[in-house]
């Protein structure tokens, strides 16, 4: 007779589970063809009451769990191949289970990387989903943080610190009377966009990349010491949308916020100076605004961050850090 975790699986993760590989998520485990590419592999959880609120809905809670796992991918270079996920439950709450396999199908599909299998377990602590992604690149080809080299622009995708403004309003530190402004920013933290279209372009033309979830300037100080290099920052030249800066105008928000809150989710590469222009070019053309913010130089103390006038801004915290 079938537990209720075997019934949970099959009602609401069997269906997702789409490639052959999965074996229906009958077995212990499952098969990923790896043909002649190189397999890329990154894992992320996220845990109530941290990544996300008690009352996020659950849709978007699974989308948010799979998206931040593919913007490690993008970062790489890879083009995603599937992923496999523990669900750690309070209990079995079968609309909150509805809702979540609604999302996580939906993105599973949406990017081309199902379900290949995973486990469910009972825990008395907060809600967490952690998901191991697998992707694939031509060989050699997967994107490192450790080759920046001096004279390489610094470039980043999207905007940054929307996401951290998102958090900000739902937990009161920020107040925005504009729905349309607030939805944006909410939607900004909820739903991750992985920049799964620049995976081609990053393979073309980055020298150095990784995504920014932790925070721009704690993400690129990472970046840096993994080269031996150090950086310049044009601090106004960080992408900011308008609702961002529409609240740093007002007061509601810093610089420091903006590029230290976290929840990106943009990719942050370097480029030689004279492919600058081609890779600027692919990232239009696969519909991603990308902005050059400084560049690499020699060194290896932390980057720099510069005012309009060339003077450093002391930024006190540079990520945020679960520690």
């Amino acid at each position: 007779m079938p537990s209720g975790e075997d019934d949970l699986i099959a009602r609401y993760f069997k269906p997702i589970a789409t490639d052959p590989g999965a074996l229906g998520l009958a077995d212990d485990a499952a098969v990923l063809k790896g043909g002649s590419d190189d397999l890329v592999v990154t894992t992320d959880a996220i845990v109530e009451g941290v990544h996300f609120l008690s009352g996020d809905p659950p849709e978007m809670v699974a989308k948010k769990a799979l998206r931040v796992n593919l913007s490690d991918l993008a970062a790489k270079g890879a083009t995603p191949a599937g992923f496999v996920m523990t669900l750690a439950l309070r209990n079995a709450d079968e609309s909150w289970l509805a809702s979540f396999a609604r999302g996580l199908d939906g993105d599973a599909r949406a990017f081309d990387c199902p379900l290949l299998g995973g486990d469910t377990v009972a825990t008395p602590g907060p809600l967490t989903i952690s998901i191991t992604a697998f992707g694939r690149v031509p060989p050699g080809e997967m994107i490192l943080r450790s080759r920046a080299k001096p004279g390489d622009r610094i470039v980043v995708s999207g905007t940054i610190g929307d996401a951290a403004l998102g958090l900000a309003i739902l937990t009161g530190k920020v107040t925005v009377s504009d729905a349309a402004i607030r939805e944006v920013l909410l939607s900004r933290y909820h739903v991750p966009q992985p920049r799964i279209g620049l995976a081609m372009a990053l393979r073309n033309y980055a020298r150095a990349a990784m995504d920014v979830s932790d925070g721009l300037a704690g993400d690129l100080a990472k970046l840096c010491a993994a080269s031996g290099i150090s950086a310049l920052i044009d601090a106004a030249a960080v992408p900011l949308s308008d609702a961002a800066r529409g609240l740093m105008e007002q007061g509601q928000m810093s610089l420091e916020i903006a590029v230290s809150g976290g929840d990106d989710y943009e990719i942050l590469c370097t480029i030689a100076e004279d492919r600058l222009g081609a890779f600027v070019r692919a990232a239009r053309g696969v519909g991603v605004a990308v902005t050059p913010i400084g560049k690499i130089v020699v060194g290896n103390t932390a980057p720099k961050w510069l005012d309009a006038e060339g003077k450093e801004i002391a930024l006190p915290r540079l990520s945020y850090s679960h520690f």
